[in-house]
């Protein structure tokens, strides 16, 4: 199969699924990565990175990432549209029925259930997260001492320390930054 033909394919799907937003799509994000050998789990986690640091919805910051990783700048428009393109359909469809939509009570309740399913996606993501960041190590017990100690003195500094706990977030991921840099994490 072309390469944008799949990615289209692959992204499409992806934004289809991932009820949720952004964290929503890491877990089929990583079902991709092995399903086609694009990228590791290692490499997901640096996308995720990158993709948080930047401007923009996480999900299309990634979508755009493995695109570009794949098929250079078509790739990236390609699998970027591949990923928004189920949302528009959608926002499409229920615009044009939108006083039906509101008054329906299975549609309500469809809502409310999708609620728990995106919270376990997403709670799924951050678990995964937590796992390779901090427990995927070769120091004691596999934990990765550096990353356990930096991650606690951010959550020191962003919610209990006064002088520092109203910071914007771009200043500890900026702070984060340049420790990695600095310590060569």
């Amino acid at each position: 199969m072309n390469i944008y033909l799949r990615l289209i394919y692959e992204f499409f799907k992806i934004g289809l699924f991932s009820i949720g937003g952004g964290m929503a799509t890491l877990p089929f994000l990583a079902h991709l990565g092995e399903n086609t050998g694009w990228f590791s789990y290692a490499d997901l986690m640096n996308m995720l990175a990158v993709s948080e640091s930047t401007p923009g919805p996480i999900g299309i910051n990634m979508a755009t990432y493995v695109g570009f990783s794949v098929g250079g700048i078509l790739g990236g428009i390609i699998a970027t549209l591949g990923e928004v393109a189920p949302a528009i359909i959608i926002i499409l469809i229920i615009a044009s029925f939108l006083t039906k939509f509101r008054e329906n009570k299975y549609v309500d309740s469809a809502f409310y259930g999708l609620r728990p399913a995106s919270t376990g996606l997403i709670g799924s993501a951050g678990l995964s997260i937590v796992i390779e960041v901090m427990f995927s190590g070769t120091g004691t017990l596999g934990i990765k001492w550096k990353a356990v100690i930096l991650a606690l003195i951010i959550w020191f500094l962003s919610n209990k320390f006064k002088y520092t706990k109203n910071w914007h977030p771009i200043c500890f991921i900026g702070i984060c930054a340049v420790v990695g840099i600095v310590l060569g994490f």
